[in-house]
Formats: C-alpha cells, sequence, structure tokens
C-alpha cells in the first residue's frame, strides 16, 4: 500500500532594526501550537489565541525598544507575520481562499472575513472603551491587524457586532481572525488550481 503524505507549508522570516529585531517561524498545517515571546503579555495572549484557534503553529520572538512604547514591536511582529504568511502559502493554488467565522466571548460577539486576494485592505470597526490593557495600547490591535493585512495581501475585515469588556473585545477578534484565517489557507482535497478567475493571486 502507498501512503501519499503532503508537505507542510512552512515559513521562516527575520527582521531587524534599530528598533526591534523579529524572528517568525510557522506552520500552515499545524496543530495551534504557540511560543511567543515579545515582552508584551496581552498581545503575546492574543498571538497565542491566533495560533490555537487556526490551527497554524507560530513560533514568535520580538526583542523590541519597549523603552520607548510597544508601537514598533507590535508593528513589525505584525509586517514579518504576514511576510511569513506569503511565504508558506506559496503560489496559493489549492487554497481555499476565503474564509469567514463569528466568535463570542461572554458579551461580546466578533466577526472576521478574509480573502487571500492579493489586494491588501483592511476594514476594522471595533470600539476601543479603555485606552490601555495592561503595557498595549488597544489602538495597536489594529495596526497589528494592517501590517498583517498590507504585509500578506489580505482583504480584512474584522467587526465587533457589540461587547463591553475590552478584553473580551479584542481576543473575541483575534479569535475570529484565527478562525478565518485558518479556513481560508487550508488546502481543499483534490484542488490543485488557483482560486480566481485570473489565474493567480
Amino acid at each position: 500500500m502507498t501512503v501519499t503524505t503532503m508537505t507542510h507549508r512552512t515559513a521562516s522570516l527575520t527582521r531587524r532594526t534599530n528598533e526591534t529585531n523579529v524572528i517568525v517561524t510557522l506552520d500552515l498545517d499545524g496543530t495551534g501550537i504557540s511560543r511567543i515571546t515579545t515582552g508584551i503579555g496581552f498581545f503575546d495572549h492574543m498571538l497565542a489565541q491566533l495560533a490555537k484557534h487556526s490551527d497554524i503553529d507560530l513560533d514568535i520572538h520580538c526583542d523590541g525598544d519597549l523603552d520607548i512604547d510597544e508601537h514598533h514591536t507590535v508593528e513589525d511582529v505584525g509586517i514579518t507575520l504576514g511576510q511569513a504568511l506569503t511565504q508558506a502559502l506559496g503560489d496559493k493554488a489549492g487554497i481555499a481562499r476565503f474564509g469567514d467565522a463569528y466568535a463570542p466571548l461572554d458579551e461580546t460577539l466578533a466577526r472576521a472575513v478574509v480573502d487571500i486576494s492579493g489586494r491588501p485592505y483592511l476594514v476594522y470597526d471595533v470600539a476601543n472603551p479603555r485606552e490601555r490593557i495592561g503595557m498595549f495600547a488597544v489602538e495597536m490591535a489594529e495596526h497589528f491587524w494592517r501590517s498583517v493585512a498590507f504585509s500578506a495581501s489580505l482583504t480584512l475585515h474584522i467587526a465587533v457586532l457589540y461587547g463591553r469588556n475590552q478584553h473580551h473585545i479584542l481576543e473575541a477578534t483575534f479569535k475570529a481572525a484565527a478562525r478565518a484565517l485558518g479556513t481560508a489557507t487550508r488546502r481543499l482535497s483534490g484542488r490543485s488550481d488557483i482560486p480566481s478567475t485570473k489565474g493567480r493571486l
């Protein structure tokens, strides 16, 4: 009996600047294992949610200029993660391309829709009732997703339909985006074509 195994789609990238040193390794065909160290506790928690609920293995390490603030760390992790997604997806043949998901967290309900379109765009409709969670500036969540979307050429829509607790709001958005991204990046059985009438993404 012949057993056919599909190779895992992986990528490993490093981004070094005067502000940060980021290393991202991912496996699109993983099981959601994560090893995250950015120096920002809440951000680490969100990235762990992203891995767990997308089934994408993520190993992310960042040494950033946190003595200034968290901006460069969050931005550069988003950029590097987006570039790693692009590398791991390759020519995107055989993928689902689209993904959507809802995620509730107590009083909060979030929705995310992803199109691995080759056209970067972000719509982010999320209320920020608080300015910070720990050392994480809440406005940086939008900046993170913009960095990911534009570096990976994704069309990404994230919205919170309702919610009050800021921790719940952001965690629900990360979980919804994770589920949507996991669906969009999955390989479809028996398909090897580019999922676009243009013939490329």
